[in-house]
């Protein structure tokens, strides 16, 4: 998969596909017509009771300044978010670590770090095409602590598997009662463009993209060398 190195930035919505916005208007702009023409036609034996026109108004008016408030705020989210990608540009090139078990196959490598809370009596570590199938299985550390665990991308058969799809690390581990330890995983991978989407900032590896926010490490040492 081919990504283009740079910031691309999804357009924010126009003022017409803001939810809520043109209906509120048009209520609105009704309201005040049939409130000022009531009001001008009123039988002045029995005038109607402007109380409760005027809390209607309040209440419009309430609902309006809401509605130009979350429009404001979506405003300076979408420019934090812009400044967010701008700000991360830098890392285009550079490895990466960052939270989640998908990782980019690239040169012919997969990299992953796995963290047990404590020690473990077996550990299988199954790697995963992008339709869930185990395409390569192996003994991980049993030691509690981090461990990185690089792929070199050949299959349980001995075929190399191609560079550009996404495999996902699962780690099974138990303990001496068989009991499951859950394992915490993390990924490695170069970042070769920058993106925005649903006002969040995308780090972009070889067609796996990471949230910003998932970002754990610049350049970090890697046990085994990628």
């Amino acid at each position: 998969m081919t990504t283009t190195t740079g910031v691309n930035v999804t357009p924010p919505p126009t003022s017409s596909s803001t939810t809520g916005v043109p209906d509120f208007t048009s209520n609105f702009n009704t309201f005040l017509t049939l409130l000022t023409t009531q009001l001008q036609n009123q039988d002045p034996l029995s005038p109607v009771d402007t109380s409760q026109f005027t809390q209607q108004l309040v209440g419009f008016s309430e609902v309006e300044q809401q509605i130009n408030t979350n429009k404001n705020l979506q405003q300076l989210i979408q420019l934090q978010t812009s400044n967010e990608a701008i700000a991360a540009t830098p890392l285009v090139g550079q490895t990466i670590q960052y939270s989640g078990a998908t990782a980019p196959l690239a040169g012919g490598q997969a990299g992953f770090s796995y963290s047990l809370p404590s020690n473990a009596a077996n550990v299988n570590l199954l790697v995963e095409d992008a339709s869930g199938n185990v395409v390569f299985s192996t003994g991980g550390n049993t030691n509690a602590g981090t461990h990185d665990f690089v792929w070199n991308g050949k299959s349980s058969s001995g075929a190399q598997m191609p560079d550009g799809g996404q495999y996902t690390l699962q780690v099974v581990a138990t303990d001496a009662s068989k009991n499951p330890i859950t394992a915490t995983v993390s990924s490695f991978g170069v970042v070769n463009g920058v993106s925005i989407a649903n006002n969040q900032a995308t780090l972009n590896l070889s067609g796996v993209s990471v949230p910003l926010s998932e970002l754990l490490a610049i350049n970090p040492t890697i046990n085994t060398s990628l």
